[in-house]
């Protein structure tokens, strides 16, 4: 053995012991088996088609508001500025000149935010089945597909109005932790909400709820942490105006949207990790650990595309007499639905002398 590879075999010991360590590396691992720079990339193009759009309608509506209260539509449109720091001011000034026709631009950013609504609607459930490792035949057909996309959109519109009614209460509050810190807390709070009620809608239904709340917690602190953290860049550190124009607005908006859609990936994966018990992980193999296998098969068994298609994942590098835990899946039957830890106790208990072919 080299000293590399010793050197690396000690940390992967080390992490391995080491509950917290041995989670984190999951989740990460998880990530890399689940191909997630691909989900992510899909994620955040679907979500940066639809966020002008979005901003369109916002901007439209508000100007029928304006005409009754312009202080009104003022306030709104900082507060959905403050959403994206350093460019969200550069969007809303550039989207405000499409008022001008305020009833076409209504209809025509209704129709695109509906298109990239459910593109990111459609992108998101294909994440969630990817993630949890779905079969084929399990997987949501075209119409049930729509349903949830409906569903999703609805979601989405709801979470943008009080998202940004959050944000405008900080222009009346003053300036002090004693406001701030709360204010920070019940938007954490909401945006766990959100993310609970778009994993809700996005993932299979065999997954229990509560499968996905530490997801959606986490998800929540990782939003207004980006949030925060974003603000506080802008207020001290970068000022002046970028020399390239508009491309620092659109590089800016790419990299805000993948940081987003990133933190929505890895809460995913948090929720499989805990659900799954997929962690210690190995660094370096041989040799597997069981949630090295557990993952393996996973990814083997989701690769079933129809009913009458046969699959069955055994590994070879098991003790002959060792019986292999309920919890690694053999069968896509034994992962739909996925999350629900009862399925493979009832494989076990169904079939006792299914142990005598896991070698």
């Amino acid at each position: 053995m080299n000293p590399v590879e010793r050197a690396i075999r000690k940390v992967d010991a080390t992490q391995q012991r080491y509950t917290p360590l041995a989670f984190v590396f999951g989740v990460i691992k998880k990530y890399g088996d689940d191909n997630g720079g691909v989900l992510l990339s899909n994620l955040a193009y679907s979500a940066f088609v639809s966020l002008f759009p979005l901003l369109l309608v916002l901007v439209t509506i508000l100007g029928y508001v304006a005409s009754v209260d312009p202080s009104i539509r003022t306030k709104v449109l900082t507060a959905v500025a403050g959403q994206v720091p350093l460019i969200g001011h550069t969007l809303t000034e550039n989207v405000h000149q499409l008022q001008r026709a305020s009833l076409t631009g209504l209809i025509v950013g209704l129709l695109l935010l509906i298109w990239g609504a459910t593109g990111l609607a459609q992108a998101g459930l294909f994440t969630m089945e990817q993630v949890w490792n779905l079969p084929g035949p399990a997987r949501p057909g075209y119409v049930q597909r729509l349903g949830r996309a409906g569903l999703f959109l609805c979601l989405l519109g709801g979470g943008v109005i009080v998202t940004t009614g959050l944000a405008s209460l900080s222009t009346y509050l003053p300036n002090g932790l004693a406001f701030k810190v709360p204010l920070e807390v019940v938007t954490a709070a909401f945006s766990a909400g959100m993310y609970l009620g778009a994993f809700r809608a996005l993932t299979p239904k065999g997954v229990p709820t509560r499968n996905l709340l530490p997801g959606a917690i986490t998800g929540g602190i990782g939003w207004t942490v980006l949030q925060v953290l974003g603000t506080y860049l802008v207020h001290h550190f970068l000022h002046s105006d970028s020399v390239y124009g508009v491309f620092a607005t659109v590089l800016g908006l790419l990299a805000w949207v993948y940081l987003a859609t990133e933190i929505t990936v890895y809460s995913a994966e948090v929720n499989v990790v805990l659900a799954r018990r997929l962690w210690p992980r190995s660094i370096v193999q041989p040799p597997l650990t069981e949630a090295d296998r557990t993952s393996m098969a996973l990814q083997a068994l989701q690769n079933q595309r129809r009913p009458e298609q046969d699959v069955k994942v055994t590994f070879n590098d098991r003790d002959p007499d060792a019986e292999a835990p309920a919890g690694t899946p053999q069968t896509p039957d034994e992962v739909t639905p996925p999350g629900d830890p009862r399925v493979p106790e009832q494989r076990g208990a169904a079939d006792p002398s299914s142990s005598s072919d896991r070698t």
